[in-house]
């Protein structure tokens, strides 16, 4: 029997597991979204490509499994955004696209594009399909390539030609590897003799903290780092802009490692005797490993599963090839801390949520101050529940809100927001996502409204899939977080081109036919959010805020002449 080549790229990607396909159907694609009709895989169509990226990076961080996005010719320079953005997350997406016709490559063919050459800095394995008889041989090596060692997004450029081709349905399945289902990618174990050196210093150190980046989630080693704390007393930060991998709620969770978002990582850094960075990299954010973020008289190790993640880490005083879980094991096995360093680290803590809620300004009337937009959307969430973050000032002011609510008790099922690159419009589908995967969680999504814009469509997808997401937009009127940034840098202290009209986004939803707000008082907002939880529908609540620099802004712009905290 005989098949199409895009049904048996669907027939391979079932055999390695995967549950879920994105698109924005295109002739192209026809034969793979035939395939994976006839495989059972649910294919849900997006209103652009760059919203099917999304949706796949998504499903694929919530479930660490990788989903597909699967475009057109045209549709990848749509999906561009969306690959960049997994990038910055390493987030093992699979992006296949269609492509000019093989048999012409590199005469002009319909639509030809250069989409190997384009994506082979924002994927790990780029590759065009050569012949439609190793379809399944190429499948296997992209998911390989892209779980193993540093995960990372793959593409797999699928010629018209192959894809409507006919081959034998068992093509090559008589060769190596004859089994092509998905196994567990290889873990690094550590050099005995490398770990017992690293453990020495951690052993003498008074007062160490640890550090923990997207690493650790894609392992599957959240719950062992959380373990290993509390039996060692050691407390945990959190590489920002990364997968979170402890509650905010739990008691040696501390906050985000970086001084301007969680003011006591500061400290902590600056009196602790050893950082151990698991699963992170010395990038910008880390300053690269040096002082002042990092004192020359503390010692910093870094671990990291994968030789890749070591090559970035040069910096480092101590480096250590390991799987993360393997090392927390290795690790439990020193001896307890004194329980003081860890209370002193929770006591700053306490004092820093006290000095957060009382620095709130005093506004005139009901003007909203972003972060008490924040802390009353979560004032109205419930353990278990989802919350996902979009923007720039609203990311910022609404992870110090996170923090807080944490602190106060509330545990969230798990947080999503924008990776390292910052990329605007993902609240939204990795909201439809979170509620796909966890039906019977509540999700919440806390958008600026230039986020929401940037990705404003992707809202056509929850209500196609009918998908109850309740959207609060931080509506200031305008790219605040840029406004105040040219406020400080231009001349004449003004800003310029960073304006919206004034926009119903309520009304939007109320015209697709979900629940839509307006909320322009602070001690609405809660209720407001209740509401549009309990319509059971695709819900929008518009808040009216009044735009304030959040710390990070302010530190970034502190001088004209420096943007950038680099």
């Amino acid at each position: 029997m005989k098949m199409r080549g895009g049904q048996l790229l669907a027939r391979a990607l079932r055999d390695k597991g995967v549950t879920r396909v994105f698109t924005l159907s295109g002739g192209f694609c026809n034969p793979a979204l035939e395939g994976f009709m006839q495989c059972d895989i649910p294919v849900i169509n997006a209103p652009h490509e760059q919203v099917a990226g999304h949706l796949a990076d998504g499903h694929t961080r919530i479930t660490r499994n990788p989903a597909v996005c699967l475009v057109g010719p045209e549709g990848f320079a749509g999906a561009v955004p969306a690959m960049m953005e997994a990038w910055g997350e390493r987030s093992p997406v699979i992006f296949v696209t269609g492509s000019s016709t093989l048999k012409r490559q590199g005469s002009g063919g319909f639509k030809e594009i250069d989409d190997v050459s384009i994506a082979a800095p924002l994927t790990k394995y780029s590759v065009s399909i050569t012949d439609g008889e190793r379809i399944s041989e190429f499948v296997d090596r992209a998911w390989k390539i892209a779980l193993s060692g540093y995960p990372g997004a793959v593409h797999l450029s699928m010629p018209v030609d192959i894809m409507f081709s006919s081959y034998e349905e068992d093509a090559m399945r008589d060769e190596r590897p004859f089994e092509r289902g998905a196994q567990p990618p290889p873990r690094a174990w550590p050099c005995p003799d490398d770990l017992a050196q690293v453990l020495a210093v951690i052993g003498q150190a008074q007062r160490p903290i640890i550090i923990g980046g997207h690493g650790v989630w894609w392992s599957g080693a959240e719950r062992s780092l959380e373990a290993c704390a509390r039996q060692l007393n050691i407390p945990v930060f959190n590489v920002p802009y990364h997968q979170k991998l402890l509650s905010e709620a739990s008691d040696v969770y501390m906050g985000l490692a970086d001084v301007h978002q969680y003011h006591p990582s500061k400290q902590a850094i600056e009196q602790s005797d050893a950082v151990i960075m698991v699963g992170a990299r010395l990038d910008n954010q880390m300053n690269f490993g040096n002082p002042p973020l990092f004192p020359a008289s503390t010692r910093l190790i870094c671990v990291n599963g994968s030789h890749e993640e070591l090559e970035l880490n040069r910096a480092a005083d101590q480096v250590l090839l390991s799987d993360p879980g393997a090392f927390f094991k290795a690790l439990g096995s020193l001896e307890p801390l004194a329980a003081d360093w860890l209370e002193t680290n929770r006591a700053w803590r306490a004092q820093w949520v006290e000095d957060m809620i009382a620095d709130i300004p005093e506004l005139d009337g009901d003007r909203i101050h972003p972060l008490q937009l924040a802390l009353e959307a979560q004032a109205a969430m419930s353990d278990g529940d989802w919350l996902v973050i979009d923007g720039g000032n609203t990311h910022f002011w609404s992870e110090i809100a996170v923090n807080i609510a944490g602190w106060r008790g509330l545990e969230l099922g798990n947080i999503l927001h924008p990776g390292t690159f910052s990329m605007l419009g993902v609240g939204v589908p990795f909201a439809s996502v979170a509620k796909l995967n966890n039906p019977d969680s509540r999700v919440v999504v806390i958008s600026g409204d230039g986020a929401f814009l940037s990705g404003g469509s992707s809202i056509e997808a929850a209500f196609q899939e009918e998908l109850p997401i309740v959207v609060v937009v931080d509506n200031n009127g305008g790219l605040d977080c840029i406004s105040q940034q040219q406020e400080r840098l231009f001349s004449n202290q003004q800003h310029f081109a960073t304006d919206f009209r004034d926009i119903p986004f309520h009304a939007m939803f109320e015209g697709l036919g979900g629940y839509g707000e307006l909320v322009e008082k602070r001690a609405d907002i809660a209720p407001a959010v209740k509401r549009a939880i309990a319509s059971g529908k695709t819900a929008c609540v518009n808040v009216k805020t009044v735009g304030h620099i959040s710390p990070i802004v302010l530190a970034t712009t502190s001088k004209r002449d420096k943007a950038s905290i680099e």
